[in-house]
């Protein structure tokens, strides 16, 4: 029953999990770079590159732009942040804190997977992987 009422609407609810998580992954690369929308921004070269990581592939997610190109490398390194910040306190993420990258990786592993879908630029140009 379910699924005859929200089936003919997963290409929207799919572009909303992309466009959602692409926000949400832009605003800490923002938080980090220049402390937007809050906090102190940071000095570490280390997190300047991946908050320039995290704005350029949010932006290009967000707007189904090289989607899979971009969600790929925005799922690695949310894996490398996991396993070299949260996993050396747990392997769990719930004790190490590390279920949003852990949750980040696996959405953007399946964006690189899917492609944008119809709601994209990608789409708009007719791109063969989008």
């Amino acid at each position: 029953m379910i699924g005859r009422w929200l089936g003919p609407w997963h290409e929207y609810g799919y572009a909303a999990l992309r466009i959602v998580a692409a926000v949400l992954y832009l605003l800490h690369g923002t938080k980090k770079l220049v402390g937007f929308p809050a906090g102190p921004h940071t000095g570490d070269p280390l997190l300047v590159v991946a908050a320039l990581i995290e704005i350029v592939t949010g932006i290009l997610v967000a707007a189904g732009l090289f989607t899979r190109e971009a969600a790929f490398l925005a799922s690695g390194e949310m894996a490398v942040a996991y396993f070299t910040v949260h996993a050396p306190r747990s392997f769990w993420p719930i004790v190490s804190r590390g279920e949003l990258p852990v949750l980040f990786c696996f959405i953007f592993l399946y964006v690189a997977c899917r492609g944008a879908g119809p709601l994209s630029v990608d789409a708009r140009f007719r791109r063969v992987d989008s």
